[in-house]
């Protein structure tokens, strides 16, 4: 039978990835972005259709829902629009906030509300939503960031008590640092106190041999499809080798530990 995915985020890097990895399975994708009419690849695949939709406007989100339950039946909703705000919070403005919480956290929290009488009607479907290894285990000068992944991944764990019983699964896709344009695209806040250890934290992001060279979101979109289709009542995937090592070094030495060997790679002594 013909399934159908919901994807945010679906014009670049892991949920186009994503959107062409599902229809390559035959599955219907509707994927999602701000402005389609610039979308040139995915518009040419047949089990692809596009919609307009930006995540921080609530006004959109109920639309684009009933918009995509006349396309199909859905049956995954993923949760994959977002961006970093990186940079000193001295330097960052309320608006700022304010839109990084919107789009991060508010919008899959509304979008995801659209959705629910839809799947409480079928008693089944599987809400997906990106977060990050940021929410474990924060790089710095992106607190703001991490702090929205977070509240994405304890938002999840506490749905899991609404919506187990009624048939509806919910969990989280946690990557680590991915080769995509997500952190040159990131939105900056630059303060001249910080200044030196900024310069710092992107020369180690630009160091060819440093471990900030991320997987290949390939291999993301893979655990994705995963977790779409692998029926478990599992919360969180680790996706990539990034994730999981890193994951697994929180686990065994716990976060002080980490954290201070972050801070030493990435700022120095």
């Amino acid at each position: 039978m013909n399934k159908t995915i919901f994807i945010t985020g679906a014009s670049s890097g892991l949920g186009k990835i994503t959107a062409k990895l599902f229809a390559e399975k035959g599955w219907t994708v509707i994927a999602t972005m701000s402005n389609p009419d610039s979308e040139s690849e995915l518009s040419q695949l047949p089990n692809i259709h596009l919609l307009q939709l930006d995540v921080s406007d609530p006004g959109q989100i109920n639309d684009v829902a009933a918009k995509a339950e006349q396309i199909g039946a859905i049956d995954v909703l993923f949760n994959n629009a977002g961006y970093v705000l990186a940079g000193a919070l001295e330097a960052t403005s309320d608006e700022q906030m304010e839109q990084q919480f919107n789009t991060n956290v508010f919008g899959p929290i509304r979008l995801t509300r659209a959705f629910l009488p839809y799947f409480r009607a079928r008693r089944k479907g599987t809400i997906i939503t990106t977060t990050s290894l940021g929410a474990y285990i924060p790089d710095p000068f992106m607190s703001l960031y991490a702090a929205t992944k977070s509240a994405l991944e304890t938002w999840t764990e506490g749905m899991s008590y609404e919506l187990d019983r009624l048939g509806i699964k919910i969990k989280t896709i946690v990557p680590g640092f991915m080769q995509t344009n997500f952190v040159a695209n990131a939105q900056m806040t630059l303060h001249d106190a910080y200044h030196n250890d900024w310069n710092k934290v992107l020369a180690a992001y630009a160091n060819p041999g440093s471990a900030m060279q991320g997987d290949d979101p390939a291999d993301i979109a893979r655990v994705i499809y995963e977790a779409a289709t692998d029926d478990k009542q599992q919360l969180h995937y680790f996706a990539g080798d990034d994730a999981t090592t890193r994951h697994n070094e929180l686990l065994l030495e716990g976060i002080n530990s980490v954290l201070n060997k972050r801070k030493k790679a990435f700022l120095g002594n």
